[in-house]
């Protein structure tokens, strides 16, 4: 109930920011000319830009979820004029919504501060983490930057206002907020009161060619998704740090989960799954004996990541986490709503680049 209280209020605040803004400071600078914008960024920094940008350019790690909250505003295929490479080895959705992609430059995923400038941009997004590294250098050559996190659902109310004054469209940042508040809502409503399953959520990687499961901080998406869908996240005190935790089989077993999700980023979770419920130590898991060991679905990228895509994420979680609440949960019907309200797709192009995406657990 405490994070959904810290929703509300950053809603209720984010309504009052796009509210009209009319008094002026007497002290303000007269040189300041009457179409500058000052934007408060995720780092508290008050920067102040000549006019509404007109060339941005998005770059850094973690690029996609930049560019897939930025493209839930309509105007901004014509004002992104260079961005990072938006896929994660499925695809690239920017490249499926933006009619003009061809024509926008793509930057290089370690894209320096030349690269940069050498697109002429009128203001850099980025994530504020890279604020030393990459955004200090960039900053150096006069170039705006805003930073933004869109990590926690706490942080996607704040960075949507920040993208709405980017945007020039407070009303659309509200709209959107307003879409997930009303999801996250309805889930809480349902859940509140209930027995919590122990759930244990579970990253699968083996591109290094060895196999290995590693669990989310606290502080993650990933761990407030399991909570906020009615779930008792096992691991939560394995792992206060700041990036995902390797865990061994035998604490996987000693957890004892209810349940247990698995992410894979670069193969077909379902396929993991699979091969998981093959495997004779596995066998011996009791959420395995019992049919709960799920894969946790996507599309073109994972529904567990601080992606606009987390809340179709979440509402899968809750229907398998509290299924006799959510007998009627219909996560295809849930995907159209998704892609035709925050990107105006319809349910033919949703029907036709989207469903034959799907990955995971999802009928």
């Amino acid at each position: 109930m405490k994070r959904h209280v810290i929703f509300v209020v950053l809603f209720i605040l984010l309504l009052a920011a796009c509210a009209p803004q009319t008094a002026v400071s007497p002290t303000a600078p007269t040189e300041t000319p009457d179409t500058a914008l000052t934007i408060t960024d995720a780092l508290g920094r008050a920067v102040t830009l000549p006019a509404a940008p007109q060339r941005i350019v998005m770059t850094g790690k973690a690029l996609f979820t930049i560019a897939d909250a930025a493209y839930m505003f309509p105007n901004a295929a014509e004002r992104i004029a260079g961005v990072g490479n938006a896929g994660q080895g499925s695809g690239n959705f920017i490249s499926l919504i933006d009619p003009t992609y061809e024509a926008k430059a793509v930057l290089d995923h370690d894209a320096g501060a030349e690269q940069v400038a050498a697109l002429r941009p009128d203001l850099v997004i980025m994530k504020s983490f890279l604020a030393d590294d990459v955004g200090a250098p960039i900053e150096a050559l006069s170039i705006p930057v805003i930073y933004v996190d869109l990590e926690t659902p706490e942080q996607y109310v704040r960075d949507l206002a920040i993208l709405g004054q980017v945007f020039g469209d407070e009303a659309r940042a509200a709209d959107i907020v307003a879409f997930y508040q009303e999801k996250i809502e309805a889930i809480q409503q349902t859940t509140v009161g209930l027995e919590k399953p122990r759930v244990l959520l579970l990253n699968y990687n083996d591109r290094d060619g060895s196999v290995a499961f590693n669990v989310p901080p606290t502080s993650w998406i990933q761990t407030q998704m399991v909570e906020i869908a009615g779930g008792e996240p096992v691991w939560a005190d394995a792992n206060p740090g700041g990036g995902w935790a390797q865990v061994t089989l035998e604490q996987i077993a000693a957890w004892d989960a209810d349940q247990i999700f698995v992410i894979s980023y670069f193969q077909d979770p379902a396929e993991v799954v699979a091969g998981l419920k093959a495997d004779p130590n596995w066998q011996e898991i009791r959420a395995v004996r019992e049919g709960s060991l799920y894969a946790f679905p996507g599309d073109l990228y994972s529904w567990d990541q601080p992606d606009p895509r987390w809340i179709l994420g979440l509402t899968w979680l809750a229907g398998k986490i509290q299924p006799d609440q959510f007998p009627d949960l219909d996560i295809i019907a849930e995907t159209q709503t998704f892609y035709q309200t925050l990107y105006g797709l319809d349910a033919a192009f949703v029907e036709q680049n989207i469903l034959p995406t799907f990955t995971g657990d999802i009928p």
